[in-house]
């Protein structure tokens, strides 16, 4: 008995506390993987009304999403393989890349619910702003490692990857997809916050885009739409308000502890986009607020690893690695912060996903080669770390054997 207390604490100390000989973070690892598993339990319960109505397949989601997760992880294990450095080296070419992507949804991409933002590639339709977003990340990541005193000393060097932005922000909307676009100027704001440039800058560039931001929500009356709705979902239950509505019932039927996985009722097509956008609202109601918890608190802790990976490269002077390990914690606290809130009637409704959780393919796979990009950030550092480690042992032994 006590043998098997022994291995109890044995396991739970080598899944919580970091190894030193590891070139690799492992709770990392079973955070993201944890949050994959939790995505594959709760699309497979929230799809199967919509899979049994459209293919009359009760696990049809359910299987594509495991589909797409063996594909991201196969994605995720060729990604760790690419040195930073030759990341560095194809930011530019990945961003030109994005933008045809951008261009060609625009000419022959797939309508759904009167946005296009899909390109039909058979077995699932990829969306161009989810490589959007990684590729602008990267670039930023690099045009910071290059010119890093130019955007901490001068006006030029702090808008010019805004002017990149401007561009990707201006095809995104023509499709429209707004949600994307505010994604990407928060985590580029806070990425040349990282760098270091000048607080009035900020300043400028926070109020600019938030009079812009407004200026395009007034614009479209499907976006004041949202937003009214959003501010009294009940004024109007069964037209604007209705999503809303529908994902706040689940919420309040879950309660502290669920009705018990599988148990939903508001899945039963009464919530749209059950197990893609509202998928949290699902968990919600199965799973009550200890399980919304436990997955927040899985997210913010992967984002904080982001954070503290990126951290401890800018302290060794690893800025590329550095700068885009925040930039990747940043995309994905936003993102599921907005996910989340907008679920729960905190914000405006946004198409955005729950980081790793979401059914879809494209989100899965850029997701998880973000992942698979901390982790590489993390394991070049622990290298370069235990090599200058191995050369002051090195030294050492040269001193005492010389003396």
């Amino acid at each position: 008995m006590m043998s098997a207390k022994w291995d109890d604490n044995r396991f739970m100390r080598w899944i919580s506390n970091p190894a030193p000989t590891a070139l690799y973070d492992r709770q990392l690892v079973w955070l993201s993987f944890g949050l994959m598993m939790v995505g594959l339990i709760m699309v497979s319960s929230a799809s199967i009304p919509v899979s049994v109505r459209l293919v009359d397949e009760p696990f049809y989601f359910a299987m594509r999403q495991g589909v797409y997760l063996i594909g991201a992880l196969i994605i995720a294990g060729v990604a760790m393989q690419i040195p930073l450095s030759r990341w560095q080296q194809l930011s530019i070419p990945l961003l030109f890349i994005s933008l045809g992507l951008l261009l060609a949804v625009l000419v022959v991409g797939k309508s759904v619910n009167g946005a296009s933002r899909w390109l039909p590639m058979g077995f699932f339709n990829l969306q161009p702003a989810e490589v959007a977003k990684l590729s602008l990340f990267l670039f930023i990541a690099g045009y910071l490692v290059r010119r890093h005193g130019e955007v901490r000393e001068s006006v030029t060097g702090f808008l010019k990857p805004l002017a990149v932005l401007v561009v990707i922000a201006g095809l995104l909307l023509l499709q429209p997809d707004l949600g994307s676009v505010v994604v990407m100027f928060v985590t580029t704001v806070g990425m040349l916050f990282i760098a270091g440039a000048k607080l009035w800058q900020f300043g400028v560039l926070l109020f600019t885009g938030l009079g812009l931001v407004g200026l395009l929500i007034i614009a479209e009356p499907y976006r004041v739409a949202r937003v009214t709705s959003f501010l009294d979902p009940w004024q109007d239950p069964f037209g604007s308000g209705y999503q809303l509505t529908q994902s706040l019932m689940a919420f309040g039927r879950g309660s502290w502890w669920g009705q018990g996985l599988g148990n939903s009722i508001q899945k039963l097509e009464y919530l749209p986009e059950a197990h893609t956008d509202f998928v949290i609202a699902v968990l919600a109601e199965e799973l009550g607020l200890i399980g919304v918890t436990v997955v927040l608190l899985m997210v913010f802790a992967l984002v904080f690893r982001a954070l503290f990976i990126g951290k401890r490269c800018l302290e060794a002077n690893q800025l590329f690695g550095g700068f885009l390990a925040f930039g990747i914690g940043i995309w994905f606290a936003f993102q599921a912060l907005v996910n989340v809130g907008a679920a729960a009637g905190i914000m405006p409704t946004k198409g955005l996903t729950l980081p790793l959780v979401s059914y879809g393919g494209s989100s899965l796979f850029i997701m998880s080669t973000a992942v698979a990009l901390l982790l590489r950030i993390d394991h070049e550092y622990r290298l370069e770390t235990a090599q200058a480690h191995q050369r002051i042992v090195s030294h050492e032994k040269r001193k005492r054997t010389k003396t």
